[in-house]
């Protein structure tokens, strides 16, 4: 079991974390990291010797020996590289499948206000594109940074040996690599975030464009979304240019400075060559070694590019799973048990606003009786969405208390609370998947059976079996494949699997025709049967036969009663009645 990540600690420490459960795979990524290194360090010391004392004393027959353990040594150098970069990626893979179940998870916890503030293109690109260039951070970052780091030392280290004074020159220029480097580093990073930014915006767009590409098509609307595309296609292609632009800087004056090093060794090595200091095989020792040292500084800033992108991304990461859950259970949240619920449902001087400040409810209280059918009525944006919202807890109550059985809600936890509420919506979200599977969302460890139960009392089950491959049948995205009324009844059915003692009607039938309607109302009035349920409609012929009726108005209940009390009372509701020919 992996230990719980704390993020608010260091992003050194959370990445360490997300490595650890997989050191095996780091640690021999690792070891032959350095076995490769030690081969390239080892090269130029051997070519030394053979050149000052093999060949002048004619040992041959070593000199050809020590090449052949030279080339076995490569040879097992190569082996290890493809070992580094098979055990390197996979261990990657696993870090990333660990970051995106986190992520997943995490966003799952999350309140349904976060999704109100942000668009789902852009949390797909937080889950996919940033995840994916911090795989290639958790390989080649500890990868590049153990093997650049020990071949420069021990490159520095032997330069130190063949001429101290050659060496001088390079730790002068070295800090200004360095320097430069550094600088540019956090160029593009400010760049890179802004490449993020731009990414998740273009993945809005296109997810917005494909999922209401039937909207846009029936109002023929093409050339309006073209734009919208256009739009952020142009803010994310300005952003990646800018990005390239610092890469260019950063590349170009590496190679510059590299370029410079070896310009200068092989000046000043000439130089002492002439004065006698220096003889032509170590001028060629420090030469391979310059190389050998200068080639980690390329791979470290060519992996700037991976680690700029990668820590862009894991910052956004971060970002992610620092955010808390607006709505959390108390630390003494008690369980509610479906089985033991009357359903009585008591508004106490609720109010509630947006985190904007937008005012929905004011001072709203009610009781709803258990197994009493509650009607919510009246404007569009009067607050019963809102209302209906408060009692599962998908959003907090800025002021009063709503209680279900003499409980706060607050002080239940969510998981348990919402057992216990069944919710069938005007828009009906079916996933990809079978009618089978869609069903049993609502009860996931219920069998065959029962589903097909469920299916027969939603009156869907014959429509099913009509089906190609009946309750095996693929719905399609969002369930395109079928009717509205089909649709509605499957929701329906899942809540009928469920049984909970809570049910919420919110516009279950007003985007359907009356034959429709006639047909799902009768599943409703089966499945409300001996359970609380709250009905909210504009259609006021759903709600005849509610026991009870409240008109919300202008953030307030502005009338409660049966319909025959509101009727005679002539006031709010008795007017609606009228402008819909009820009466």
């Amino acid at each position: 079991m992996r230990d719980k990540i704390d993020y608010s600690r260091s992003r050194l420490s959370v990445f360490a974390a997300y490595i650890r459960p997989h050191r095996r795979e780091f640690a021999i990524d690792m070891l032959l990291s350095v076995a490769v290194a030690a081969v390239d360090l080892v090269f130029p010391l051997v070519s030394r010797r053979s050149m000052q004392v093999l060949l002048p004393q004619g040992m041959f027959g070593t000199f050809f020996a020590v090449m052949g353990i030279m080339i076995a040594a490569y040879l097992l150098r190569a082996f290890c590289m493809y070992l580094v970069t098979v055990i390197g990626h996979r261990m990657g893979t696993l870090v990333e499948a660990d970051m995106r179940r986190d992520v997943f998870m995490h966003m799952q916890e999350l309140s349904y206000s976060f999704f109100d503030r942000n668009r789902t293109g852009v949390l797909l690109a937080r889950v996919t594109n940033d995840l994916f260039e911090i795989v290639e951070l958790a390989h080649h970052g500890p990868e590049n940074i153990l093997t650049c780091t020990l071949t420069i030392v021990g490159a520095l280290v032997i330069l130190l040996t063949v001429d101290p004074l050659l060496s001088l020159l390079l730790f002068i220029m070295l800090p200004l690599c360095i320097l430069f480097g550094m600088r540019q580093r956090m160029n593009m990073q400010r760049a890179n975030r802004e490449v993020k930014k731009k990414t998740g915006e273009i993945n809005a767009a296109i997810e917005s464009g494909i999922s209401g590409i039937r909207t846009s098509k029936a109002f023929a609307n093409e050339a309006a979304e073209d734009a919208k595309f256009n739009i952020a296609n142009e803010a994310f292609k300005k952003s990646k240019v800018a990005y390239y632009h610092a890469m260019g800087l950063f590349f170009a004056g590496t190679e510059a400075t590299v370029g410079l090093m070896q310009t200068a060794v092989i000046t000043a090595g000439g130089y002492l060559i002439m004065r006698g200091s220096m003889d032509y095989i170590d001028l060629i020792t420090f030469t391979l070694y310059v190389s050998i040292f200068t080639a980690p500084i390329r791979k470290l800033m060519q992996f700037m590019e991976i680690y700029t992108q990668g820590m862009a991304g894991f910052d956004r990461f971060l970002e992610l799973m620092r955010t808390r859950p607006e709505i959390e259970d108390a630390p003494d949240a008690q369980e509610l048990d479906p089985g033991t619920v009357r359903g009585e449902i008591e508004f106490d001087h609720v109010s509630f606003h947006y985190q904007d400040g937008t005012q929905v409810l004011e001072d709203v209280s009610t009781r709803i009786l258990p197994g009493e059918t509650f009607a919510l009525v009246g404007s569009s944006g009067g607050g019963k969405t809102t209302m209906c919202h408060l009692i599962p807890r998908f959003y907090d109550v800025s002021a009063g208390r709503v209680l279900v059985d003499g409980h706060d809600v607050r002080s239940l936890t969510q998981a348990s609370l919402r057992r216990s509420i069944g919710i069938i919506q005007q828009d009906v979200f079916l996933f990809a998947g079978t009618v089978m599977d869609n069903i049993r969302y609502g009860r996931p460890d219920a069998t065959d059976a029962e589903i097909v139960r469920a299916a027969r009392l939603a009156r869907i089950h014959e429509d099913i079996l009509q089906m190609p491959d009946g309750y095996q049948s693929f719905v399609g995205e969002r369930g395109v494949v079928l009717s509205g009324g089909q649709k509605q009844r499957i929701s329906i059915a899942r809540v009928f699997l469920k049984d909970p003692p809570i049910l919420i009607l919110d516009e279950a039938t007003s985007a359907l025709d009356s034959v429709t309607e006639a047909q799902i109302q009768e599943s409703l009035d089966e499945l409300s049967r001996g359970k609380t349920c709250i009905v909210i409609a504009h259609r006021l012929s759903t709600v005849r036969e509610a026991d009870r009726i409240a008109v919300i108005e202008d953030r307030h209940i502005a009338e409660q009663g049966t319909r025959e009390e509101l009727l005679a009372a002539g006031g709010i509701y008795a007017q609606l009645e009228a402008a819909q020919s009820l009466t």
